[in-house]
C-alpha cells in the first residue's frame, strides 16, 4: 500500500465509523454491532467491549484489521501518562499517530519532537520510534497500516496479560529503552 493510499484509509477511518461486516477476531469476543452497511461506535466504546491497559495508558479498538481485510487496524490510547513502548521499528507497517488532547513527545530515528492537540506524525516501515505523554492526561489515536498482527499485539500485552511473543511474531524488533519525559 503507498503511503497516499494509507493516509487516505487512516482519514477515512478516523473521519467515518462505516466500515464493510468482517468477521471478528478470533482472540476477541464478536463485535456484535458489526453489520453489511457498516457500524457506528460512540465515544469511548472499544469494538469487542473490552477493556485493556498498558500501564501508561488504557486502550480502545476502533477498527479491527478483520473489519478491513487486513488493511488498518486503529486504536486509541485514553489517560496516557509518562511512560510509552520500547524503542521500536516495523518491518512492514506504515503507523500514524494523532495526538488528540495533551502533548507527546516522540522520536524519530535520532530526532525527537513534541506534538501537541491535533498534530500527526506519520512513521514509515523500518523508521525506529516511540513515544511517551509529556504531562498526563493526553489522548492520542494511532493507525496501522496494512494491520499486521498488531492487534494481537496489543490483546498479548495489555494488562493482566503480559503474554508476549517474539517481537518479530508481531512484524516488529526491538531496539531500546522507552523514552524519558523528566
Amino acid at each position: 500500500m503507498n503511503r497516499r493510499r494509507f493516509v487516505q484509509s487512516a482519514a477515512l477511518a478516523a473521519a467515518s465509523p462505516f466500515l464493510p461486516d468482517q468477521p471478528a477476531a478470533q482472540a476477541e469476543p464478536s463485535a456484535t454491532s458489526l453489520t453489511k452497511e457498516g457500524r457506528v461506535l460512540p465515544a469511548g466504546q472499544d469494538i469487542f467491549g473490552v477493556t485493556r491497559s498498558l500501564g501508561f495508558s488504557h486502550l480502545a479498538f476502533k477498527v479491527s484489521g478483520t473489519e478491513t481485510n487486513g488493511n488498518l487496524f486503529v486504536l486509541q490510547h485514553t489517560g496516557m501518562t509518562p511512560g510509552g513502548p520500547p524503542l521500536h521499528l516495523h518491518f512492514a507497517q506504515e503507523e500514524w499517530f494523532h495526538v488528540e488532547e495533551g502533548e507527546v513527545l516522540f522520536q524519530l530515528g535520532d530526532k525527537q519532537a513534541t506534538l501537541k492537540s491535533g498534530e500527526t506524525v506519520l512513521v514509515p516501515r523500518n523508521i525506529p520510534h516511540t513515544f511517551s505523554a509529556v504531562r498526563g492526561p493526553a489522548r492520542m489515536t494511532i493507525a496501522f497500516s496494512p494491520a499486521g498482527n498488531m492487534e494481537q499485539y496489543f490483546i498479548d500485552t495489555a494488562q493482566p496479560n503480559l503474554k508476549p511473543r517474539d517481537p518479530s511474531f508481531y512484524g516488529m524488533k526491538l531496539l531500546g529503552p522507552p523514552l524519558k519525559t523528566t
